[in-house]
């Protein structure tokens, strides 16, 4: 009996040896395991217009998705449509069918206001599109070009080229709000920020007020009438040099940088160049124009300069998709795509895990708007900087 219960007892020994050199070999290589298993799972929500006002947005985000799924060529990843209808209650309701399937990360929403009510959903992360970062609930992340990503990239330009007497006229608009908090935080130096008007009958008046432009008109008529009451040699010809000016006296700024868009921004360029202040006498600086070509046509007002994505990626990006669907992206898709692979990259990085941590660890992830910089919840982008002449986009750094 006694030799029975030894022998069973080293039986028991040796198997219990043996579970642990199973386990061992099973789980020793923990984090390659869990990859495996957890490709599986990888369901990404995307939260989206597909009906109403703003659906063609939505299309065009939905191809520019499938478009990255493609490139990235792995059958485990799933994407997860949802119509917001671009309505904030929707959108809420979108977000909880993402829940109940076990979703926790999701590409959106689109715009601002369909934010509002996604803190309800804390277990979950948001990648929107916006480029607003002030008031958004904390499970809410920016992937949009933010203004400290522009303005950041701005303030390198300044630096790289002496320019230390800048002055920044910011629309008084909503995002106003956005342009203040980014030039809080930022390094660049400024002579001072004004805020103006963008109705465009008023804005001309603003500027001759900004410029001194009714001083230096004035200047120029006083230098006249003393010219012709003096006895100076050559006056005549001074006389008739100074009235193929506008103004004279010299200005207190040596760049402007103008945070608007479109025809506003044109209308301030416009106003700066009537009051004699050129783009040959100060630099022009504005945001991202995403490379709108009608500025190319503006040629009294260049050079123009502006921080922006890679252009030769975005124009790759936009033939490719028009080869594919016969169709011209919207801007944002652009952006889209690269989120796809962003998303992918950190939850490998994270052993497939999601969790609060994914955007905390200070990151960097070079995608083909350029280079994302991922720390503490919060996405900036690493920018090119662009300037506008000569019918053409020449590209800075």
């Amino acid at each position: 009996v006694e030799s029975w219960n030894y022998y069973h007892y080293n039986n028991i020994i040796k198997m219990k040896i043996l579970l642990k050199i199973i386990i061992l070999l099973i789980f020793f290589p923990l984090i390659d395991l869990q990859k495996i298993y957890a490709q599986e799972k990888i369901n990404i929500g995307l939260l989206i217009p597909l009906s109403g006002e703003q659906k063609e947005i939505g299309k065009s985000i939905m191809q520019s998705v499938r478009l990255a799924i493609n490139k990235i060529d792995n059958s485990n990843i799933q994407i997860i449509p949802k119509d917001t209808k671009d309505d904030p209650v929707r959108t809420l309701a979108a977000a909880k069918e993402l829940e109940m399937k076990g979703v926790k990360i999701v590409i959106g929403p689109i715009f601002n206001k369909n934010l509002i009510y996604l803190d309800e959903l804390k277990e979950m992360i948001f990648l929107s599109l916006t480029n607003k970062n002030i008031k958004n609930p904390k499970n809410v992340i920016s992937a949009g070009i933010n203004a400290n990503s522009q303005i950041n990239t701005i303030a390198k330009f300044k630096n790289q080229n002496d320019i230390n007497k800048t002055i920044f006229l910011i629309p008084d608009s909503d995002f106003k709000e956005e342009i203040e908090n980014a030039i809080s935080q930022s390094k660049i130096k400024l002579k001072y920020t004004h805020i103006y008007n963008t109705d465009p009958t008023k804005i001309t008046k603003q500027i001759e007020k900004i410029t001194y432009y009714p001083q230096r008109k004035q200047n120029l008529i006083d230098e006249i009438k003393r010219l012709e009451n003096s006895n100076e040699e050559n006056k005549d010809r001074k006389i008739e040099n100074l009235k193929k000016r506008d103004t004279l006296g010299g200005i207190n700024f040596d760049s402007v940088i103008v945070s608007d868009f479109d025809e506003s921004l044109k209308s301030v360029f416009t106003s700066l160049l009537y009051t004699d202040v050129s783009p040959k006498r100060v630099y022009y600086i504005t945001l991202n124009q995403w490379f709108d070509e009608s500025f190319l046509k503006e040629t009294n007002l260049q050079p123009i300069y502006f921080p922006s994505i890679n252009k030769k990626n975005y124009d790759k990006y936009i033939n490719e998709y028009k080869e594919i669907y016969d169709d011209h992206p919207n801007q944002l898709s652009f952006l889209s795509y690269d989120l796809v692979g962003l998303v992918y990259y950190l939850i490998f990085q994270n052993n497939f895990v999601v969790d609060e941590k994914i955007f905390y660890k200070k990151n960097k992830f070079k995608g083909k708007i350029g280079i994302f910089d991922i720390n503490q919840n919060k996405i900036n982008h690493l920018l090119n900087f662009y300037k506008i002449e000569n019918n053409e986009f020449k590209k800075i750094f």
